[in-house]
């Protein structure tokens, strides 16, 4: 009998994995995967008050072991990747390139990495925690034997294993990182019992290259991946209109158990790394809108990840605060001042400018909703169509209104 969690007594807490060793995942001065992101996302969450509370708790799952990082990864990757750790590089394996160079402990810095969301994934499915977050989490792009675009193993693809090896049968995904999240998808191509969405800027033009809205799951999961692959300079309510015309019909036809979410911020205006220009208070909206699908379709199951995300000062740990704070219940309204010791902080050490407030503009992103019509004139809409018709017939779901 598959394992199933009794939500009833579940308490109420959040669980977020952290420790301090998990800002040794440094890939070197001007890598844009910087672990101070990291750093100054949780000293914005203490100062924030969602650190302290007696009902988060901070998890330090130490070192993922070879056994778990082989549920998805074969195992002479995960050598190759010990041996790089040593100073070894295998280009063959994505490791001691650009995007991923080596450094001493790499290894161990990226199996804690995959240990925490771990730990926080298992924790919400057991019932034993509310809501969990992993901001250092969300290493999309590794795959099965390779590393790829920052990401050396594939956490979120592991915890989604974990799960499912611990009695999960249907699992959802959603990756909301201005990048596809190919490495999640390629582990679960041909499983039924994931159901993968990505919305991101097209791989016509950025990195990976894939994610169109005809790859739509293997022959054991017709339906499986959902992409919406948007055009440059997508705005955030444009963006808004997409997620909310793709993904809660997507998962509401689903019916997961659990969903798993990636909230990489780099779909900002701000990011150098991507061509859209997503605002903090839409991608704060979308975490929100995920959050109650969770506790609409998944009695509250929600494991939420970090991922991409460059612009360190003025984006990510905003962004990412917001994340932990919806998962804690206890959102922080768009317009609260940045607290003065955190500026402070920032500019004393980084010479930079600090945010004033907790949101870009208004705190509020309106959107027309995809019910109001179809418009074959906008790029945006015809991207949301294209995904519509290729995936919802296999979903179930009718688009015959979609004209």
């Amino acid at each position: 009998m598959p394992f199933s969690p009794d939500r009833a007594d579940s308490p109420d807490t959040t669980d977020v994995a952290w420790s301090p060793e998990l800002a040794l995942h440094d890939f070197g001065p001007g890598h844009p995967m910087s672990p101070l992101r990291l750093d100054l996302t949780l000293r914005l969450a203490r100062e924030l008050g969602l650190i302290d509370p007696d009902d988060v708790r901070l998890v330090d799952a130490g070192i993922a072991s070879d056994a778990l990082l082989s549920t998805v990864h074969d195992p002479a990757y995960v050598a190759a990747v010990h041996a790089a750790g040593r100073g070894v590089e295998d280009e063959s394996r994505g490791l001691g390139t650009e995007d991923d160079p080596i450094f001493p402990g790499m290894d161990d810095s990226a199996a804690r990495i995959v240990a925490g969301t771990v730990a926080v994934a298992l924790s919400v499915w057991r019932g034993q925690t509310r809501h969990g977050v992993s901001i250092a989490g969300g290493m999309h792009h590794a795959m099965p034997g390779a590393a790829s675009g920052f990401c050396v193993y594939n956490d979120a693809a592991v915890a989604i294993q974990a799960l499912l090896d611990d009695g999960a049968e249907r699992v959802a995904y959603v990756d909301l990182d201005a990048h596809h999240g190919d490495g999640v998808e390629a582990a679960f191509w041909d499983d039924s019992r994931v159901l993968t969405v990505s919305v991101h800027q097209s791989g016509a033009t950025l990195f990976p290259g894939t994610g169109h809205a005809t790859d739509t799951g293997g022959h054991g999961a017709p339906g499986g991946a959902v992409n919406v692959a948007l055009p440059p300079r997508t705005s955030g309510s444009q963006w808004l209109r997409a997620v909310d015309a793709v993904v809660p019909e997507a998962l509401r036809a689903f019916r997961p158990e659990v969903i798993v979410s990636q909230h990489g911020c780099d779909a900002h205006g701000h990011d150098a790394l991507s061509d859209l220009d997503v605002a903090v208070d839409a991608q704060r909206q979308a975490a929100a809108w995920v959050h109650d699908l969770a506790h609409e379709l998944s009695d509250g199951r929600w494991v939420a990840l970090g991922g991409g995300g460059y612009a360190i000062v003025e984006v990510v740990p905003v962004a990412w605060c917001h994340v932990l704070a919806i998962a804690q219940h206890r959102p922080v309204p768009p317009t609260t001042p940045v607290p003065a010791a955190w500026r402070t902080h920032v500019e004393d050490v980084l010479g930079h400018s600090a945010p004033e407030v907790m949101c870009d503009r208004e705190g509020e992103v309106g959107f027309s909703p995809w019910a109001q019509g179809y418009d074959p004139e906008q790029e945006v809409d015809r991207a949301i169509r294209a995904t519509r018709q290729a995936t919802f017939p296999l979903l179930g779901l009718d688009v015959s209104l979609d004209v």
